[in-house]
């Protein structure tokens, strides 16, 4: 008998996987089911009680789920997918979870042993294929290692950068029986910055005239947050966030100055570049954020840069900082808490002018067509509770969202720094199955929204009442206005033939209403609201109104 086994009562693979499992904390899975893992869901039907097993209608959407829980939780979110056309389905939510650095476990069925190599009935080498969106991919071939595999699959997602792993479970090995196995619940290895880290740091903060902090990236949580807001409240520091990272400081606080990401504000923009002293705590600096590495200079900025990041691979990866700090938000937040800098008091007049800069920014801004988008959002900063989860994909309509809202909790973002399609409405289903008393609003383009919208059937099925915006305007939005400005009049490929959303919505049992008009949405979202279903509001949007400031006939013009 190993040292892994507890005696000798003998259980199926399956069933030593889902005990690994839930010895790690795991308490809910997202998948679509398939024959090459029958053995696992026949485990999961006993224990439904600790391993909740959320069925989808599209492994690409489980695996946005999957992904959406790690991001939530700094747990790894786990997804069982089939083998095959399971799996490649599903590889969107590894990349988007390996760019974000979200933890994330997905469980493969897997072809029979004894049919390895004879390119059986959907199989997939997935050690090669999966090997460069995970931190890493095995395939357990016997049953008697399930617990160490699971266990390492655990500390590997949440340690030093987090990020996606992939299992495959041959079918065979699954139905195999083995001894029960004991399993040490994980902890995952965080990096700490050390005495001399501190000090260094504070000695370059002390000599700065026009220094610029900036948060993002994932191992954040509510008290390191709050944390890093007293902190720079008391140092008279101005706070900007990575992209789609706006949930790492209430956008609301006085210090804070707007987000680092596309159509950033150029005045924050200019007041990144002429900082003398820029400190990064947990971004990894990447294209979106630095304006496809044009805001700062790469190698070596001219700014003097410090880098805290929880990957020590990722510190002076692109850009070579002056001082490199291996530690997470959660390590360094409580040793930052009570460091006072000598020029706090001269920083004050010039982070109370960079939060002037972006309250104007933040001003509702006009577009053509009937419905101001600017003022939606304007409204929903007001109606909405703070702690409101707001999710989304990528598209241009979400430059609305990140300019014109105000995310002022944490956790409450879910968006794909990878920028993938279809990830708002299934993120936002997890969101509210794991928190049903918090508001959930997932935001989608027309052709966001019509990669993933099967997954209304879902939100029905698990009472999941999140409140889906459905911004029309009959195109892929981004690739228009890349058309319209590099091939003016030669449109192809961007215009869509949609459904009737609202019909659409109805047929799966879910609310639905359409909004035409600015002064239309204040009713449409309070029933949204009380509709205590799922519920889908459509918003007409005219095309012509491509962005807050840009035109389909103005970027012709040019």
């Amino acid at each position: 008998m190993t040292n892994t086994q507890t005696s000798g009562e003998q259980i199926t693979g399956g069933q030593a996987l889902i005990e690994a499992l839930i010895a790690n904390g795991a308490d809910l899975a997202f998948g679509v089911p398939g024959e090459s893992y029958l053995a696992a869901l026949d485990a999961l039907h006993d224990t439904e009680a600790s391993l909740r097993f959320i069925t989808c209608r599209h492994e690409a959407s489980a695996a946005n789920m999957a992904e959406a829980y790690g991001k939530m939780t700094g747990k790894p979110g786990i997804c069982f997918v089939t083998r095959g056309p399971g799996a490649t389905h599903a590889t969107i939510g590894l990349h988007t979870a390996f760019q974000d650095s979200t933890p994330m476990i997905m469980l493969i069925g897997q072809v029979a042993a004894d049919q390895v190599e004879r390119e059986a009935f959907q199989e997939i080498d997935y050690r090669r294929f999966l090997s460069e969106v995970t931190k890493w991919t095995a395939e357990i071939n016997d049953a008697s290692r399930i617990a160490e595999y699971v266990g390492r699959a655990f500390r590997v997602a949440t340690s030093g950068r987090p990020g996606p792993v992939a299992l495959a479970l041959p079918e065979d090995m699954l139905r195999a029986l083995c001894p029960k196995q004991a399993s040490v619940p994980y902890t995952p290895a965080r990096a700490h910055p050390g005495a001399g880290d501190m000090a260094e740091l504070k000695r370059l903060m002390d000599g700065a005239e026009r220094p610029l902090v900036m948060l993002g990236g994932s191992g954040w949580d509510a008290a390191s947050v709050k944390q890093i807001e007293g902190w720079a409240e008391a140092n008279n520091l101005p706070v900007t966030v990575s992209f789609r990272c706006q949930d790492r400081f209430n956008n609301n606080h006085p210090n804070y100055v707007g987000d680092m990401g596309i159509g950033a504000n150029p005045a924050l923009v200019k007041r990144m570049i002429d900082a003398d002293v820029l400190l990064v705590l947990g971004p990894r600096l990447g294209e979106m954020t630095t304006g496809g590495y044009e805001r700062l200079s790469v190698p070596v900025p001219k700014q003097t840069l410090i880098h805290m990041h929880q990957g020590a691979e990722e510190l002076g990866r692109v850009y070579q900082p002056a001082l490199a700090i291996n530690a997470t938000p959660v390590t360094i937040a409580p040793l930052l808490a009570d460091m006072r800098f000598a020029n706090r008091d001269k920083w004050a007049e010039g982070t109370k002018a960079a939060r002037a800069a972006f309250e104007a920014w933040t001003t509702p801004t006009d577009n053509p067509g009937d419905v101001k988008l600017a003022s939606l959002y304007a409204h929903m900063r007001s109606e909405l509770p703070d702690d409101t989860i707001f999710c989304n994909g990528a598209g241009n309509y979400a430059a609305w969202l990140h300019r014109f809202y105000r995310y002022r909790a944490f956790p409450c973002q879910l968006a794909p720094t990878s920028g993938a399609m279809g990830y708002g409405v299934p993120a936002a289903i997890a969101a509210k199955i794991m928190e049903p008393g918090r508001t959930v609003v997932a935001c989608a383009g027309d052709g966001c929204f019509m990669m993933s919208s099967m997954e209304l059937a879902t939100a029905v099925r698990y009472q999941a009442n999140v409140i889906f915006l459905v911004f029309n305007n009959g195109m892929f939005g981004t690739i228009r206005m890349h058309q319209e400005r590099d091939y003016p009049y030669r449109v192809s490929g961007t215009e869509l033939t949609n459904p009737d959303f609202v019909k659409f919505a109805e047929s799966f049992g879910a609310f639905a209403t359409r909004v035409e008009r600015t002064e239309d949405f204040a009713s449409a979202l309070q029933e949204a609201q009380a509709a205590g279903r799922p519920a889908l509001i459509e918003i007409m949007v005219d095309p012509e109104a491509i962005g807050p400031t840009a035109t389909l006939t103005g970027l012709r013009n040019k």
